[in-house]
């Protein structure tokens, strides 16, 4: 039986706070528990499991970060996990004016268990890209997915893979020239852990197994880089193939953003 109550203590310890190695104009900034990021298409805030604080302190360190980014003239993004406390932490963010986005299921896999060679359907290949004309293309085409402008995931990759390209393996699905799948993994150096993100698929090639072979595919990556751990903030659409594939959930997380057009 997979312990995952050691998964999510190990998420825990390993995985909060901010990443090593931030991209150029991009910059961690501590505020008593918090870590706020600036510099982004929105700032982000990450904090520990219990940030200590209570009652009124807590209300003007939320108020703090909330008027630090509407000074800016930004939105901002607030991680907040299923297990966090204070227990009424989410009741004071909203009482701030920051909202709900969708919910996700935090699940985390042992790479050892999930690397295997990507099986892909006829006239689908993988390619490794570094270009940031290829981040801007698959900015492009996850745009088309959610209806909605997403220019900035080129630039957020483009950024990333020039502060730190070690970090960040880059992987689309291409059908006759036709970029159709992409999927990125991030490890977190210092630590047993890497990120699997993107995965966004377009719809007339969905249910072929490419979201799979792209996990596949970077969990073998992740493997030859001693990683022990994949760890994946899945929507409702990819959380029952992540689990059908050996992915255990450990909690849940929820994004509360305040953003100045509230």
């Amino acid at each position: 039986m997979t312990d995952t109550k050691g998964l999510l203590a190990a998420y825990d310890e390993q995985m909060r706070g901010a990443p090593p190695h931030p991209p150029a104009g991009v910059s961690h900034e501590q505020d008593g528990p918090l870590t706020r990021t600036v510099g982004q298409f929105r700032g982000f805030i990450s904090a520990p499991r219990d940030l200590g604080v209570r009652g009124t302190e807590l209300d003007e360190l939320i108020a703090r970060q909330r008027d630090y980014f509407a000074a800016r003239g930004e939105a901002v993004e607030w991680k907040i996990r299923g297990h966090d406390r204070p227990a009424d932490l989410t009741d004071r963010l909203r009482a701030a004016g920051f909202a709900a986005e969708d919910e996700e299921t935090i699940l985390i896999g042992l790479t050892k268990d999930m690397a295997s060679p990507p099986v892909l359907p006829d006239g689908v290949a993988l390619r490794r890209v570094t270009e940031a004309a290829d981040m801007h293309r698959i900015a492009a085409m996850e745009s088309v997915i959610w209806g909605q402008d997403l220019s900035m995931i080129g630039d957020d990759l483009a950024g990333r893979i020039a502060a730190a390209p070690d970090d960040i393996t880059v992987l689309v699905a291409e059908a006759d020239g036709e970029l159709v799948s992409a999927a990125w993994l991030v490890v977190r150096p210092g630590t047993e852990f890497a990120g699997l993100w993107g995965g966004s698929t377009l719809s007339a090639w969905r249910g072929r197994g490419i979201y799979r072979a792209l996990v596949a595919a970077r969990a073998e990556i992740a493997a030859a880089r001693g990683v022990s751990y994949l760890q994946v903030d899945a929507s409702d659409d990819s959380a029952p193939i992540l689990r059908r594939l050996g992915f255990h959930e450990v909690t849940t997380t929820i994004p509360y953003v305040w953003s100045p057009s509230d």
